[in-house]
This record gives C-alpha cells, sequence and structure tokens, in this order.
C-alpha cells in the first residue's frame, strides 16, 4: 500500500469516527494524540483530506467516503498532487484548472448549488453562487494593527519572511497557513481578526474628539474580546463593561486584556437569555452596547466547514429566538440617544433583516444603517452589522 492509500485510508477512519458534537479541529488532534504513528506531514495530509471533504457540504452525499475525498481534492486544490496521482491520475493532470474549468468537468455528478442547501433562506443580497463557491476555498489569514505598531508589524513579517499584503493601513492579509505566533506579540502589536470583522469599526459610535470624552460601552456577548480591543483602540477613554455567560471565557479575556494594555474594566458573567439574570444593576445604562449575538455561524462555515455538513435547518429559528431574547433584556440599559450594535456572523434572514425589524417594530429602536458585509470575494467571513438609536 502507498503512502497515499494510507492517507486516504486514514482520513475515511477519522470522518467515520467523527460526529460533529465539537469542532473537528480539536476532535483530530486527540485522534492523532491517541495514534502516534503518524508524522507531521502525515498528520497535515490527513487532516488537509478531512477539511477538503466537509468542503463539499451537502452535495453528492450518496459518494462514498472515498468518492467524496477525491472529488473535494479536486476540486479544492490548486496544484497536482503526488496524492491526486496515485488515487484519481486522470484529474491530476488538470488540478491546476480554473475552478470553472474543474466543474465543468465534474457536471453534472456534481454541482456547486447542492453545497449549501439553504439558498431560500439567505439575507438580501448575498449571491448564492458565489458564496456556495467560496467553500471550497480556504479563507486567509487577517491581522489589524493596533494604533502605533504599523511599521513594527510589517517589518517582523518582512524579517521572518512571510509574505502579506496590506488591505489598509491598519489590515494584513495573509496566507492561512502562516505562522506569526512567534513573530508578533498578538494583541499587544496585532489582533488575529477577521477582515470584516475590522470593517465593524464603521459602526461603532464613540466620542473620540481628543480621546478625551468618555464613552460608556458594554459589550455584552464578549467572547473573545474582539471588539471591545477595537473600540479601546478607537477611544481608549471609554468606560469598558464586557460580560459572557461563560466564565472561563471572561478569564481568557482578562489574559488577553493584559496583553492589550486595558487595565480600566468592569466585568461579570450572564446569561442574557434571561431577564432575571440579565444585569443586576438594573439602574446602569451605556453610550453604546455592543451585541456580537450568538448565532448560527453560518457567514465562518469556509474556516469550519465540518459545521455546514453537520448543520440542521431548525436551528436557525432557535437561534433567532434566542438574539431576540437577548436584545429584549440589554436595550432597557441603553441611554437616551445611545446606540445599539447588533452583529452576527450569519448568512441568514431570520438572524439578520428579520432581528432587525423585531427591533424597530416591538423594541422601538430606530435603525439607522445595516449592511451584509460580504466576505466570499476576499476570502474572509461574511457578517451582518446593524446600528440602532434609541430614543
Amino acid at each position: 500500500m502507498s503512502v497515499f492509500h494510507s492517507h486516504l485510508n486514514s482520513a475515511i477512519a477519522i470522518l467515520k469516527s467523527y460526529n460533529g458534537n465539537e469542532p473537528f479541529h480539536l476532535y483530530v488532534k486527540k485522534y492523532f494524540s491517541a495514534n502516534k504513528k503518524f508524522g507531521s506531514r502525515d498528520r497535515k495530509q490527513v487532516t488537509s483530506l478531512c477539511y477538503n471533504y466537509f468542503r463539499l457540504g451537502n452535495a453528492v452525499k450518496n459518494f462514498s467516503v472515498e468518492e467524496r475525498i477525491a472529488l473535494a481534492t479536486f476540486l479544492c486544490e490548486t496544484k497536482s498532487s503526488d496524492f491526486l496521482k496515485t488515487i484519481k491520475p486522470e484529474w491530476n493532470d488538470l488540478a491546476e484548472e480554473p475552478i470553472k474549468e474543474k466543474l465543468s468537468i465534474v457536471f453534472p455528478q456534481f454541482s456547486i448549488q447542492n453545497i449549501f442547501p439553504y439558498k431560500d433562506e439567505l439575507s438580501e443580497g448575498i449571491d448564492a453562487e458565489k458564496f456556495n463557491a467560496s467553500f471550497l476555498i480556504q479563507p486567509d489569514l487577517f491581522l489589524r494593527v493596533r494604533p502605533g505598531n504599523n511599521k513594527r508589524v510589517t517589518g517582523k513579517l518582512a524579517g521572518a519572511g512571510i509574505s502579506y499584503k496590506l488591505i489598509n493601513e491598519n489590515c494584513i492579509v495573509l496566507p492561512n497557513s502562516s505562522k506569526i505566533n512567534d513573530v508578533l506579540e498578538l494583541d499587544k502589536e496585532a489582533v488575529v481578526q477577521d477582515y470584516n470583522s475590522q470593517r465593524v469599526a464603521e459602526f461603532i459610535q464613540l466620542k473620540t474628539t481628543n480621546h478625551k470624552l468618555q464613552t460608556s460601552v458594554w459589550d455584552c456577548c464578549a467572547a473573545s474580546g474582539g471588539k471591545s480591543i477595537m473600540a479601546y483602540d478607537i477611544n481608549p477613554n471609554i468606560e469598558l463593561t464586557v460580560s459572557d455567560k461563560r466564565e472561563p471565557i471572561l478569564e481568557n479575556l482578562k489574559k488577553r486584556f493584559a496583553k492589550a494594555g486595558i487595565k480600566k474594566y468592569h466585568s461579570f458573567v450572564a446569561d442574557l437569555s434571561n431577564n432575571q439574570a440579565a444585569f443586576s444593576a438594573q439602574a446602569v445604562k451605556f453610550d453604546l452596547i455592543i451585541c456580537d449575538a450568538p448565532c448560527t455561524g453560518s457567514g465562518t462555515w469556509a474556516r469550519t466547514p465540518e459545521q455546514l455538513f453537520y448543520f440542521k435547518k431548525d436551528l436557525i429559528e432557535k437561534y433567532a429566538g434566542l438574539q431576540n431574547k437577548i436584545l429584549e433584556n440589554i436595550i432597557p440599559h441603553i441611554k437616551p440617544g445611545g446606540h445599539l450594535l447588533y452583529i452576527t456572523c450569519s448568512v441568514f434572514k431570520k438572524e439578520n433583516e428579520e432581528v432587525v425589524t423585531y427591533v424597530t417594530e416591538k423594541l422601538n429602536l430606530r435603525l439607522q444603517r445595516m449592511e451584509i458585509l460580504k466576505g466570499y470575494e476576499m476570502k474572509a467571513d461574511t457578517m451582518f452589522a446593524a446600528l440602532f438609536i434609541a430614543a
């Protein structure tokens, strides 16, 4: 048996044992830890085959695992390879053809339209065909350079021989496989943050005159804290409050804020879907509430394609209901004339435009701006942002 057939068989075994209940990168890491026979190159190749398999989403689910891996490798990879030469030699010579040519070769057995089967659920303005095609491509890695660190960051990347491009003076794009942890002081000099997550800064309403006017900001579903750090970088004088329903998340956030130089902030644990636990200090109100809401994450599935593969449609309604409940509980804490910034990394209208309708019609906030931040044309995540103002 060739090493490539061995890689294929290993990928098949992993995929058949995986059930989607945890992120695949965690599962496969544990699998390799329990199976020490795999060298670093073997692990990389097998993992790549698995991710290619997931990138076909809901298409050709009637194919065998081996057939799906071969097809996915042909469509997702951009260079010929010894693996494809061994497993499917008639496709290997065509591996460097444009994706449109590849799709014509495998049609009608495979149609790109079947990767993402929820076209009718998409937010307005999303190109379904381009969105489907994005699943066949690994998204890029994006950095947001923190204020005053532009020359330092680009100098370190260049010195380490890491290729990069500047999208603007603060946004850097790199190949996803770039090893930057030992090159940059992450969170101090630059933050790993998707391009469209960085664009959310366009919606953040803060008093920034000379950075002396204080603005109270509550990042109510803080998670990793990327939006909080971005708000701080816009105006270091903000009065920052962060919350999450998971205490370990806030412990990790504490470490990240320390690296970022954020010393003055308040944090608390709260399940904001529960009105009784929403916020004990009922009199506290904020100039800006950032709600990066729990969602399906469908705009990021090109990074985690296993989530598309295992997704159940009824989760859309579940998340939309959760989002409405959270908003009901946090909106009373906006000052008159203050703002709510609602964010999802979802492509579903029930989590996006329909939530906006709920906020304006039922919760009496006025919409100032909303936008689908499309990432599928530039190897980035697709997000949604809506800015409201309270009466």
